[in-house]
């Protein structure tokens, strides 16, 4: 939860620190840097924090550096404000049940940040899939927010990493 506090003051404060969007372009192609830049500020800095590092770790496999940057592209496909994701990570924790039950269905009214909240994953994995993104990051982004038991074996260790990342960040 205090990682979750540290990434929504973060988020809060985007506008205060430059993103250095160049650097992911060294690690995408010119259709993911697309993607890329069409995520909030706040998004792109926490990408990059996560790309960053995986490369202070020496982590160099391209399908994880370009999840790194990606895994929360699908959050662009939709009005997904800091309230909403306070608002989704809350009751998550609370009540998950009712969390589960909400998520479902449409992203609209009401609904929209849990069903959002659940379903990033898999829109971003469809974007990334439709910009020609490698296969294995695809399976990453789509995959980002399950658990390793619940993914192939072949996904476990750099989805852990992708993880680590994300929680640290």
């Amino acid at each position: 939860m205090i990682g979750r506090v540290r990434q929504t003051i973060l988020a809060a404060t985007a506008y205060l620190r430059p993103v250095g969007d160049e650097l992911a372009r060294d690690y995408l192609s010119d259709a993911e840097f697309k993607l890329f830049m069409q995520m909030k500020r706040s998004d792109r800095q926490h990408h990059l924090r996560l790309l960053t590092y995986l490369l202070k770790r020496n982590h160099s496999h391209p399908a994880l550096l370009t999840a790194a940057l990606l895994h929360d592209t699908g959050k662009s496909t939709i009005s997904f404000s800091i309230v909403d994701r306070i608002l989704a990570v809350i009751v998550k924790k609370l009540w998950p049940t009712k969390f589960k039950l909400w998520s479902k269905g449409e992203p609209i009214g009401w609904k929209k940040p849990f069903v959002a909240s659940v379903s990033h994953p898999r829109w971003g994995a469809e974007l990334l899939a439709a910009a020609g993104g490698d296969e294995l990051a695809v399976a990453l982004v789509r995959h980002h927010q399950d658990q390793a038991d619940a993914v192939p074996p072949d996904l476990r260790e750099l989805l852990g990493l992708l993880q680590e990342a994300d929680d640290r960040s």
